[in-house]
């Protein structure tokens, strides 16, 4: 059984759509992998209510109570290893993690990002691509590398952005992608679908190429 660790700081929503899509496909027995515990780093979040609910371990390591980036990392991998984890998921980890970090977890941590990767990386990005004029936006799963949102592209989901939106009404369309990319990625790797080899994304046959690239109408 392959053991997923997921990684929050917020609301949890990309933690129950994986959940959802977990129980609904039976994930247990296939691809074998299930999400074995649920780690934030802010205390009161309602992702470890999410957690809890599902009988879940859901940890704390608030990243207020240490001096150094080093002092909190070294908590958090801490708090993951007993859970013996085979993938780690960022879904909504606002941290930066050191390349130290990824080094220890290297090919094994996947994060979803709000935006077309390499476009607007960071933060605030819905009110940076309506600010740029940009006619699509979407959001992005990849394995996550020492740069900041950077890493090897697994897939992305993109949608058009209509004349006169705003980054609200965007957001709340790019979440709804965001729902249904990251548990098909995670499926993908925990299945061996989609795996690291020399840096690159290697992609089994049984993958549609038209998956990688969803672009909502």
């Amino acid at each position: 059984m392959k053991n997923i660790v997921c990684l929050i700081s917020g609301r949890g929503s990309n933690l129950e759509s994986l959940l959802a899509t977990q129980a609904r496909e039976d994930w247990v027995r296939d691809p074998g992998a299930r999400v074995a515990a649920v780690v934030s780093n802010r205390p009161g979040v309602r992702g470890l209510e999410i957690a809890r609910a599902a009988g879940l371990p859901a940890v704390l390591v608030d990243h207020a109570g240490f001096a150094s980036r080093e002092d909190f990392e070294a908590a958090l991998a801490r708090a993951i290893e007993p859970h013996a984890p085979d993938f780690l998921v960022l879904a909504g980890f606002l941290r930066v993690l050191t390349p130290a970090f990824v080094r220890r977890f290297e090919g094994r941590i996947l994060n979803i990002h709000p935006s077309l990767l390499p476009s607007f990386p960071g933060l605030a990005t819905h009110r940076r691509a309506l600010e740029a004029g940009v006619r699509v936006h979407g959001t992005t799963v990849h394995f996550v590398g020492a740069e900041l949102d950077a890493g090897p592209i697994i897939a992305q989901s993109a949608l058009r952005v209509a004349p006169g939106e705003d980054e609200e009404a965007l957001a709340a369309r790019v979440l709804a992608l965001e729902h249904e990319l990251l548990p098909r990625c995670v499926r993908w790797v925990a299945g061996g679908l989609v795996r690291l080899e020399g840096g690159r994304v290697a992609l089994s046959p049984r993958i549609d190429p038209r998956d990688l690239l969803r672009l909502d109408p």
